[in-house]
């Protein structure tokens, strides 16, 4: 699968698409990359924050949970939860067949004076150069 480029991503592994506002903040839909989710296999649980929670960049926001392994999810920008892909909890393997749409994992409120709040993260062509180890 391609790494698609309307959106950011971070060395943990995790995308960030600015998703539109909701009235006063920005509102970034954040997930894992197709990268991530091949590497750790068939997944069969998630745990997310709930709403309301607020979050930092490169905190622990989570947990996935594959056949081989658990890997923690970080937040990629600072906020406040606005949403949580309940249908998560009943399909977590929606992440592997669809970790660009369906298998997106939070929505985060960004409180801000404007501005891009993911454009220090890394864009489609420097994220595609780490996997590659180039």
């Amino acid at each position: 699968m391609a790494t698609p480029d309307d959106r950011r991503y971070t060395d943990q592994h995790e995308w960030a698409l600015l998703h539109g506002t909701d009235g006063t903040s920005t509102v970034v839909r954040v997930g894992i990359t197709d990268h991530a989710q091949d590497a750790l296999g068939d997944i069969v649980f998630v745990q997310l924050p709930a709403v309301g929670d607020e979050v930092g960049p490169g905190t622990p926001i989570g947990e996935v949970e594959s056949t081989k392994s658990v890997s923690d999810l970080y937040a990629p920008v600072s906020g406040v939860v606005a949403a949580v892909n309940e249908a998560l909890a009943d399909a977590p393997e929606t992440i592997n067949a669809d970790p660009y749409g369906a298998g997106w994992l939070i929505d985060i409120s960004v409180h801000g004076e404007g501005g891009d709040p993911i454009g220090a993260l890394l864009d489609a062509d420097a994220y595609q150069a780490l996997v590659d180890g180039s």
